[in-house]
């Protein structure tokens, strides 16, 4: 009887911790329509001679369109060269189960912005764009972790790869960038 009362809390444990709750930055309507973004989640960093650079990963529900907004932050202390999106830039996520998944961008794109932190004499450059996801992509992102990143941008492309466990060096903070997708897409609804 202890074994079973033992398995049973165990198991309800795991279902509770399994199930964490949506956490939105922001979550509104208007006459307009609707619009609902996810907390920004950091999904890869490097940090190397000097140079840091992040990227960070939130959904958006935009009047019922999904998108997966992507940022990039880059900071040194030389010169940052600008990583530009344009018409022709998309996302591609390599699955786990060897399936590639397309994303669009959803606009014309730009190059970022470069704001110089002069207390820490570094340049920080920011980039982002919102990307579409395709038609019946969704659910095998619900599915399958995410191995790889390849970011199209408007001159060179760059891979980006998933880890399981990523414990930033930027905030400390423990993230599972692998299952992003499995585990925020159901935030869109």
């Amino acid at each position: 009887m202890k074994r079973l009362l033992l398995i049973a809390f165990l198991m309800l444990q795991m279902g509770l911790y399994a199930q964490k709750p949506c956490e939105y930055s922001s979550n509104f309507t208007d006459s307009i329509g609707s619009y609902k973004e996810t907390v920004q989640k950091i999904v890869h960093e490097k940090n190397f001679a000097g140079t840091s650079s992040y990227i960070f990963f939130s959904l958006i529900n935009a009047s019922d369109i999904p998108l997966l907004n992507f940022q990039s932050i880059q900071k040194s202390k030389d010169f940052i060269k600008a990583n530009c999106f344009d018409k022709n830039s998309k996302i591609y996520l390599q699955l786990t189960n060897g399936k590639i998944i397309t994303l669009l961008i959803s606009d014309e794109g730009n190059c970022g912005s470069m704001v110089r932190d002069e207390a820490q004499s570094a340049n920080i450059r920011i980039s982002s764009g919102s990307f579409l996801f395709m038609k019946n992509t969704m659910e095998e992102l619900e599915k399958s972790p995410v191995s790889l990143i390849r970011v199209k941008y408007a001159t060179e492309t760059i891979d980006y790869v998933m880890k399981k466990e990523l414990v930033s060096e930027l905030n400390g903070e423990k993230s599972y960038p692998e299952n992003f997708f499995i585990d925020n897409l159901k935030c869109l609804n």
